[in-house]
């Protein structure tokens, strides 16, 4: 089996694009960052699921579902429709994970994390036109404060179920979008994977990710214990 027709998983084929082979050194990404790639394509189905709950819940990771969904629906059509519904089921699991805590944390929290004037820029859109500001979040790419947008719905006690089903719609649409962006230009797609622009682009998008998401992390945390402090110290 040559570069060109290596398989990466039971599902996906993509030809040359991260290979596992040694021989195929010109396309592959560095050792360190391929491994995270070849796992998503790897899983096939479950890829964008996975990543959607990372995506969508305390991990900073722009474009990351995006650009995974592209590359398996260009070299997998006929996967098309099960690929957008594990994005977005994936993605409505996340904003479970997230509505979660920042129900928990409620409108002082988010405030803390937002800052008081853009919490109440948010806080006045989201207020009257939830369902409206969630789709809409959903949809468009950063830097639009998709993650500000649903915890600022769930603080002000938005209905869970309508925040899930909104979500899920949102983004239904938006990975049906990419899906056939996908079809119609997969050569396109896959020329430009090959590419070592790509491949650097790549390991970029995950060092930024990796930062990103470590300081979403943190930061998260600290607004939990910091509020867990004052619910603790409040007098009965």
């Amino acid at each position: 089996m040559d570069c060109e027709t290596a398989d990466i998983s039971t599902q996906v084929k993509v030809p040359g694009l991260f290979s596992q082979r040694s021989a195929c050194p010109k396309y592959a990404l560095s050792n360190f960052f391929r491994p995270l790639f070849i796992f998503f394509l790897h899983i096939g189905y479950f890829g964008p699921l996975l990543l959607g709950v990372f995506d969508s819940s305390f991990l900073f990771l722009p474009f990351g579902n995006d650009i995974l969904v592209v590359l398996l629906i260009a070299n997998h059509h006929q996967g098309f429709l099960l690929y957008v519904l594990m994005a977005a089921t994936g993605s409505t699991i996340g904003v479970f994970f997230l509505d979660l805590v920042a129900r928990r944390l409620g409108e002082p929290g988010i405030e803390k994390m937002a800052g008081q004037k853009r919490f109440e820029t948010l806080k006045k859109k989201v207020g009257s036109r939830a369902g409206a500001a969630i789709i809409v979040a959903s949809l468009l790419p950063p830097p639009f404060p998709f993650t500000l947008v649903v915890a600022t719905a769930s603080a002000l006690k938005y209905s869970r179920a309508r925040l899930l089903m909104f979500n899920w719609v949102g983004r239904g649409i938006r990975f049906t979008i990419i899906g056939f962006l996908a079809i119609e230009f997969g050569r396109e797609v896959i020329s430009v994977a090959k590419s070592d622009a790509f491949r650097y682009t790549i390991m970029a998008f995950v060092i930024l990710c990796l930062g990103g998401s470590a300081f979403s992390i943190w930061n998260w945390i600290r607004h939990t214990r910091s509020g867990r402090k004052k619910s603790q110290g409040s007098p009965a």
